[in-house]
């Protein structure tokens, strides 16, 4: 039925058919995710949710766009340097479906994460933040929500932890495990993130695809993440894929390891055997020390 603003909801989704069924448009249209950082990935994933036609969100960010954000987040544009991310995304998928309603939230989002696990059993992590992360599972798992994420890799990934799966803290043994969220440290930060890199050097050939040099200053905190539009954008598309399939009750084959999109290969890297990856984890980590010692 069309709608008083002119907007024409069933036009709009014309096109997803042969996709979907029409029980499945009415299913994303009645449907919720929570996106937790509209920038990069989480930015990417949100436009590809919202075109494809699902109805409402919670979106937050506490940051506005930087000038180096423009070679790869959807919404930054050189007339939104200096404008606040989730306003600036909220704003867009309005243009996109004015009928798209959108719970937005700012620096505040942490302190509501229990109301809002409770109430969006469809999460995506696109938060650029190990706390905020582990907050977000911890609270995921309390209220029986799925968070689709992602790897701090330089190729594109995804992973879903449903309500049963272990978090990526307790899989990834990061230092935080077992501690209240105040009591968490920068060196526990700083370790978690240094596990979860370890973790895509042993199971992807990442390694082979980036200059290890600017890498290893990244991991030793002395430059800033890497990001490349291509890796970014298909990385918040194979999460949007995620958010849309749980939402149709359809069944993926991504588990809480997650896969690799190798496109100078063109294969998929899935998490390794255990006795290979305990081999090869031994020598990344040595690896990698000697990298970061070295790094300028």
């Amino acid at each position: 039925m069309e709608a008083l603003n002119g907007f024409d909801y069933a036009e709009f989704t014309t096109r997803n058919f042969g996709f979907v069924s029409r029980e499945e448009q009415e299913r994303l249209r009645t449907g919720a995710v929570f996106v937790a950082g509209v920038g990069g990935m989480g930015g990417a994933c949100f436009m590809a949710l919202v075109r494809a036609g699902v109805g409402r969100f919670a979106v937050c960010d506490i940051d506005v766009f930087e000038t180096s954000n423009l070679n790869r987040q959807v919404f930054a544009f050189t007339d939104t340097v200096g404008q606040d991310k989730a306003e600036i995304a909220c704003a867009a998928a309005r243009k996109i479906n004015p009928d798209v309603q959108i719970e937005r939230l700012g620096a505040e989002w942490i302190g509501k994460l229990d109301d809002l696990a409770a109430r969006y059993s469809v999460i995506v992590n696109g938060a650029d933040d190990i706390a905020a992360g582990v907050a977000l599972y911890r609270a995921a798992k309390v209220h029986g929500a799925t968070v689709i994420d992602a790897y701090a890799a330089p190729l594109p990934s995804v992973i879903v932890v449903r309500p049963g799966d272990p978090r990526p803290e307790e899989r990834l043994g990061y230092p935080t495990r077992g501690k209240a969220q105040d009591a968490l440290t920068q060196d526990d930060l700083a370790e978690s993130f240094l596990r979860e890199l370890e973790y895509v050097l042993t199971h992807s050939s990442a390694a082979s695809h980036v200059d290890l040099e600017v890498a290893a200053a990244v991991a030793a905190g002395k430059a800033k993440r890497m990001s490349f539009a291509p890796m970014v954008i298909a990385t918040g598309c194979l999460m949007a894929y995620e958010a849309l399939w749980l939402l149709m009750g359809r069944r993926s084959k991504s588990d809480c390891r997650g896969w690799f999109f190798n496109p100078f290969a063109g294969r998929i890297e899935r998490p390794l055997p255990w006795p290979v990856a305990t081999v090869k984890g031994a020598l990344v980590r040595a690896f990698m020390a000697r990298m970061m010692k070295a790094a300028p």
